[in-house]
C-alpha cells in the first residue's frame, strides 16, 4: 500500500483520512482541492488537471483524497488502495454542515486560499451542500461497484466512524515497519 486513493462523498471527512494515514504510513499526502482550484474559485481547466494528477500519481507513493470524476480514471490505474467512505447520508451531511457553517463563521480557508461565504455556501448552485445532495447517490455507487468488483484496486469501504477509527488504528504504524 504505496498509493492509496481515499475516496467519498462531499463532507465524509476524506482530507482528514487521507492526511492521517499519509502520517502513520510516512507517506506523502496531497489536497485535491488545493490543486484543482486555484484562489478566487477559479477551477483549473479539466485537461490541466488531468495533466497535473498524471503527474502526480507517476511517483511510486502518494495518499490523494479525491478523484474527480473525469480524471478518476489514472487514479484508478495507478492506485494500490481505494478507501471509501461510504457513511450514511445524514452522517456526511451532517459533518459538512457542521464544517461549512464553522469555516464561513471563523473565515477559515477552504482550499488554496478560498472562502466559503454564506451566499456560496447556502444560496448557491455551487454550494457544496447542494454538491452532496445531488452526488450521493452516484459517488456511494461508484465505491460500491468498486469494492464488488475484481476489475478495480483492491477498496475497502469503511461505514462508520467507528469502522474508520479501527482500520487506521490497525494500519502499521511508520515506526512500527522494518
Amino acid at each position: 500500500m504505496r498509493r492509496i486513493l481515499v475516496y467519498g462523498v462531499t463532507g465524509s471527512g476524506k482530507s482528514t483520512l487521507a492526511a492521517l494515514i499519509g502520517r502513520r504510513l510516512g507517506l506523502p499526502y496531497h489536497s485535491i482541492d488545493d490543486l484543482m482550484w486555484r484562489p478566487g474559485w477559479v477551477p483549473v481547466p479539466e485537461a490541466e488537471q488531468r495533466a497535473i494528477i498524471k503527474e502526480l500519481l507517476a511517483g511510486d507513493e502518494w495518499v490523494i483524497d479525491a478523484a474527480y470524476g473525469f480524471w478518476h480514471d489514472l487514479a484508478l490505474e495507478r492506485a494500490d488502495l481505494i478507501v471509501g467512505l461510504d457513511l450514511p447520508r445524514h452522517r456526511s451531511y451532517g459533518q459538512l454542515l457542521r464544517r461549512t457553517v464553522t469555516q464561513v463563521v471563523r473565515r477559515t480557508p477552504t482550499c488554496n486560499g478560498n472562502y466559503e461565504t454564506w451566499r456560496l455556501a447556502f444560496f448557491s448552485r455551487e454550494s457544496m451542500l447542494w454538491f452532496h445532495v445531488h452526488s450521493f447517490a452516484r459517488k456511494r455507487r461508484r465505491m460500491r461497484l468498486w469494492h464488488s468488483s475484481p476489475d478495480f484496486p483492491e477498496t475497502v469501504l469503511l461505514r462508520s466512524r467507528a469502522e474508520v477509527h479501527r482500520w487506521l488504528a490497525a494500519l502499521p504504524a511508520l515506526d512500527e515497519r522494518s
